[in-house]
């Protein structure tokens, strides 16, 4: 790389960092006594890391409009490009499974969450199946060294891992919420080193009290080295569990942004939407939907319930403060290794913000944040990092399914583009096809004998050029019942057992403006492309008897599960399912004086 262009980044990335250094964050200078760069072999392949975080929503990172320092994040932005319309799933497993396998998440047999296997079922075996490929058995293939450390949640307990779907290495949490080395949680208990099971606190882990965000970087930074002493490319997927619940930060990161939430959800939500126009991640005439009905209003809480719901937010942001951390660790780790110019990176969330737990969030245990304590952010914090957009993970409205993706690779993108936005809709099952395509790597038609589903997505590399993606077909969504075609400027939209909704992402993509009844036929056609997607792609009509947490305390309310509101008459307005779920449960308690509104 030229000196021009050399300072011309630097310059970029310091300016990238200088707002967010006042708040706080930090960010690594290189490590000292990296190893020597091994002679180079004949090939120029880049190499290429996957980071994923775990229940991040589409504003939480400061380049996307978030109030939460991530500096080393924001670099890689500002010398890279960030995506305004990437998607995911709007779930954790259907998630990892589609950008692992370039397949939708039915196709791939995780149409739900591991612990979901319907006998009987296309797509709901709660397992990867045979019928794809990961990534890392395409990487390794195409020769390339394969890694990963954190969370897999693709079907371990069902007898499918990452040391036998094509990773070389890997240290695995099986179901990912591992932060500290003492927790309690029976989830939290082992690591699996190269498929060796490990009690987590074992020296052979990692030394003292860490945390996981640094041990999976310090993990894949050996994993590096393994493949630079073989001279061969890598391929390194980090699946953080920041900020899954519970979620966990060091006492120190809590601190720092305790105080900072008491200004209430509604206020924040506006300063985020704000910065979102000034960077041009959304459109200059986008507006706020109002809250959802059964979110508390925070000028009817107490100064003790302000207080907590600081904290649980405080929690929240320590949680990604730390992921940035740990990312800027790894590029200043490449780049004492000579490997960040020739390495694409890219960055992205698993689905939206997470409102279980409903409008009380949780707050448990020890100190908010320490190993003893539980943490869930709830629906109500959950709005504020969907900013601007409804709903949550579980759905598929945009605040389930819109992510932050972020692609940097000096080598490989037009220094040109450094700090642009690509706005075209894209989608995890798009990754694979990207990835092949930059390393050279080739996806197969069958594989150990199975015949494989064929890539569902298309490259993201011509946005690297500044030139058009082009997608011959739209983009399909099924999640517990909940279903979305994107096509073009339109998405048609229905939650579980009610209308389809038409919106034209165009004129607003946070769904206020329902024009079905206005375009009878553009609904009729895309209902059609669904359901003939549906059809051919594995896709099993939903019952809300599979979700074994929903068949034990029904009904579903609108932030995804069950549980039963402590704090009702703070609500502005609820819903009439859980109206009627309050009185059922309250033992014929007076409900308060709420309006109550169709869900």
């Amino acid at each position: 790389m030229g000196l021009a262009r050399r300072i011309a980044r630097g310059a970029r990335a310091l300016l990238a960092t200088a707002a967010t250094l006042a708040a706080g964050a930090v960010v690594h200078a290189a490590p000292a006594g990296v190893p020597a760069k091994p002679a180079q072999a004949a090939t120029a392949r880049p190499n290429v890391i996957v980071i994923l975080m775990d229940d991040v929503g589409f504003s939480d990172i400061s380049s996307y409009g978030g109030e939460i320092p991530t500096p080393n994040i924001d670099a890689l932005a500002a010398n890279g490009l960030r995506f305004t319309q990437f998607y995911n799933t709007a779930r954790c497993s259907p998630s990892r499974a589609s950008l692992l396998t370039g397949t939708y998440p039915h196709q791939a047999g995780m149409g739900g969450l591991e612990e979901i296997a319907v006998p009987g079922s296309q797509g709901l075996h709660g397992r990867l199946l045979d019928r794809v490929v990961t990534m890392g058995e395409a990487m390794q293939s195409a020769g390339y060294f394969t890694a990963m450390a954190g969370k897999w949640h693709l079907g371990m307990s069902r007898g499918v891992n990452p040391w036998e779907r094509g990773f070389d290495r890997s240290l695995t949490s099986p179901k990912g919420a591992l932060y500290f080395p003492d927790q309690s949680e029976q989830g939290a208990k082992a690591l699996y080193l190269n498929g060796e099971r490990l009690p987590v606190a074992s020296p052979r882990i990692g030394n003292g009290h860490w945390y996981s965000s640094d041990l999976f970087v310090d993990w894949g930074e050996k994993f590096i080295d393994e493949a630079r002493a073989q001279r061969k490319p890598f391929f390194l997927y980090l699946p953080f569990v920041g900020a899954h619940f519970p979620i966990m930060a060091p006492p120190e990161d809590v601190a720092r942004f305790r105080g900072k939430y008491m200004q209430g959800w509604d206020t924040l939500r506006a300063a985020r939407l704000e910065r979102q126009k000034r960077l041009g991640i959304v459109a200059p005439g986008e507006a706020l939907p109002p809250r959802l009905p059964n979110t508390y209003d925070w000028d009817k809480l107490s100064p003790e319930d302000r207080d907590r719901f600081d904290a649980i937010m405080a929690t929240y942001a320590a949680s990604i403060a730390r992921i940035d951390k740990a990312v800027g660790d790894l590029v200043a780790g490449l780049k004492a290794r000579g490997e960040l110019d020739n390495t694409l990176i890219l960055f992205l969330s698993d689905n939206g913000g997470n409102g279980e737990s409903g409008p009380d969030g949780r707050l448990i245990g020890g100190p908010p944040g320490s190993s003893t304590s539980v943490v869930w952010a709830g629906m109500n914090w959950a709005t504020l990092q969907n900013t601007p957009f409804q709903y949550f993970k579980h759905h598929t409205e945009e605040g389930g399914i819109a992510t932050p993706l972020i692609a940097h690779w000096p080598k490989g993108i037009d220094a040109r583009l450094d700090g642009s936005l690509v706005r075209t809709p894209t989608h995890l099952i798009d990754i694979m096809p990207t990835v092949l395509q930059a390393s050279g790597g080739r996806y197969p038609r069958q594989f150990k004998g199975h015949e494989i589903v064929p890539m569902q997505g298309v490259s993201l590399m011509p946005s690297f050029r500044g030139k058009a993606i082009a997608r011959a077909t739209p983009i399909f969504w099924e999640h517990e019942g909940n279903k979305a075609v994107r096509d073009g400027k339109w998405k048609l939209v229905g939650r579980f057992e009610r209308p389809w909704q038409l919106y034209d992402m165009d004129e607003s993509r946070a769904e206020t403006h329902d024009l079905a009844a206005r375009h009878p036929d553009l609904v009729r056609r895309m209902a059609e492309q669904w359901n003939r997607w549906a059809a051919s792609s594995y896709v099993d009509p939903w019952s809300e008897a599979y979700d074994i947490w929903i068949r034990e305390n029904p009904p579903r309310q609108n932030w995804g599960a069950s549980e039963t509101p402590q704090r009702p008459g703070a609500m502005n307005a609820m819903t009439d399912t859980l109206a009627r779920t309050l009185k059922a449960r309250s033992d014929a308690k007076p409900l308060p004086d709420v309006p109550v509104v169709p869900d």
